[in-house]
């Protein structure tokens, strides 16, 4: 009977699922401890080392064959961007703390910026006392303004720096963009004003009064943009030192430095300063480092330096250069003992003017072109070793001890004044202008002084009438003019006049 009953629910679907749901019941009721061995079994196979994954590594692509496909926000938003962590968070941030150091406000509303914002600092009170310590992106703007044209009506600064420590130090990677700011370290000992270590500082509109043993700006690698800037620094070390830095410079004034600028240009750069003025202190060189108005270092790669239109008086060396390609086009080299030295590398010197005491380019080697210049006051226009080679020509000289006339016999008793071209230079005759002399030496307050050579009665030797003798005196002699001038008359056997 049993089995019939059974037979009879089996064929109705509903009981037969039911059958199956009691029986699997009554199994896992029936055997507990087979139940918890495997569920202990399955635990420990996944949390025992895998010591043949340890020994042989899956590869990447196995890894990501057998690992599923995360979700990504992108998936669903294309345009969405991620935004990295931000320390502080604020867009513009205005500060006056004028004169008020130790406060640590300067250095609290660094912090306050969001990455990529601005700092406005006024200084209504005096400048403000602190240490721009930059590690993010930001731009920096001095509420009072800056005209480099009215130098001297800024006496007061809108940020000094504490004693002994820098006014601005940039980190790697950072961009930090200066306006209208007027720095200060009156008492900065060994520290630099401006420091970044491959950063990338820009200055426009700024000024600086530096007083210290370092260089005022100092940028390691990186990139440092320089426009309508000026500096004054009191250092026996360079006003700027650019190593391996990107340096582009235009309408920058450097004053009061032993050393000028130090660059030394990287691999596949191009260093270039432009409309710019570099004023020393005409200390000799005798003691202390060098006095150089661009020093041009070599680094482990050959780089090249561009200087146009550019001023640069007071200094023993006027640009100096140590293995490097140098271009200069249209600038003014004064007030100088030597005006372009050539120690190793490629030199081009074009349309430019060159005042020097000694030498105008001295090259001990490399290879130097020197076209369509100016040279005044040297005693050698240039100066070549066995390892260098100058090529020269198109250039005028005013000089002297270079351009003093010699003088050729005519007739007899009669000279003529000439002068012999030099290589690849001629002189000039008559006063150095006055107007170029205005925009050189004239930069450094000096009295005018004609380097010209001037022949005494030249100018009407030139107009027909006279002659020189031996020893160069003029002779003045309205009788005959021209070339009757050089047949001198004299008196026949009859007592009449003939000509020889």
């Amino acid at each position: 009977m049993y089995s019939r009953r059974n037979a009879s629910l089996l064929k109705t679907p509903l009981a037969a699922i039911a059958a199956m749901v009691v029986a699997a019941s009554g199994v896992v009721l029936s055997l507990p401890d087979t139940a918890q061995a495997q569920s202990a079994a399955r635990v420990e196979s996944q949390t025992r080392p895998n010591f043949g994954v340890l020994i042989d590594p899956p590869t990447r692509g196995s890894r990501s064959r057998g690992s599923a496909r995360r979700w990504r926000y992108n998936d669903h938003r294309p345009d969405y961007r991620p935004v990295p962590p931000r320390a502080g968070g604020e867009e513009i941030v205005l500060i006056d703390c004028g004169g008020n150091p130790g406060t640590g406000a300067v250095e609290d509303a660094v912090r306050r910026v969001r990455p990529g914002g601005t700092l406005i600092i006024r200084a209504r009170g005096g400048p403000c006392v602190g240490w721009l310590n930059i590690d993010k992106p930001m731009t920096i703007i001095g509420e009072s303004g800056f005209d480099p044209r009215d130098w001297a009506r800024h006496p007061t600064p809108t940020l000094q720096a504490p004693d002994g420590l820098p006014c601005m130090t940039v980190a790697q990677g950072v961009r930090v963009e200066v306006r209208d700011m007027l720095f200060a370290a009156p008492r900065a000992g060994d520290a630099a004003c401006i420091v970044g270590y491959g950063a990338e500082i820009i200055l426009n509109r700024a000024g600086m009064r530096y007083v210290g043993d370092e260089a005022a700006v100092y940028a390691d690698g990186g990139l440092l943009d320089i426009r309508n800037v000026v500096i004054e620094a009191q250092t026996v070390a360079p006003a700027i030192v650019a190593d391996g830095a990107t340096l582009t410079a235009y309408e920058m004034v450097i004053g009061g430095a032993q050393v000028g600028l130090e660059l030394t240009p990287g691999a596949g750069q191009t260093a270039t300063i432009s409309t710019s003025t570099l004023l020393g202190v005409e200390a000799p060189n005798n003691f202390g480092p060098r006095s150089i108005g661009v020093i041009i270092r070599s680094g482990r790669d050959y780089g090249r330096v561009e200087i146009e239109n550019t001023a640069i008086c007071g200094y023993v060396e006027g640009v100096a250069i140590e293995g490097a390609s140098v271009a200069i086009t249209g600038s003014r080299i004064c007030k100088s003992e030597k005006g372009v030295v050539l120690y190793n590398g490629e030199l081009r010197l074009a349309d430019s003017r060159v005042r020097a005491a000694s030498v105008g380019v001295a090259a001990a080697s490399g290879r130097a072109v020197i076209v369509n210049n100016s040279f005044s006051g040297v005693r050698e226009v240039y100066y070549s070793e066995d390892r260098s080679n100058i090529e020269a020509r198109g250039n005028k000289v005013w000089s002297r001890s270079l351009c003093r006339a010699r003088f050729r016999e005519r007739s007899r008793g009669r000279y003529e004044p000439y002068w012999s071209p030099g290589q690849g230079w001629e002189c000039v005759y008559g006063s150095y202008p006055r107007d170029r002399w205005a925009d050189e030496d004239g930069l450094l307050g000096l009295e005018y002084y004609d380097d010209g050579y001037t022949l005494d009665g030249y100018d009407y030797f030139q107009s027909g009438y006279g002659y020189y003798d031996r020893d160069g005196r003029y002779i003045r002699d309205d009788r005959y003019r021209g070339d009757e001038r050089w047949q001198p008359e004299r008196r026949g056997l009859f007592g009449g006049r003939d000509r020889r």
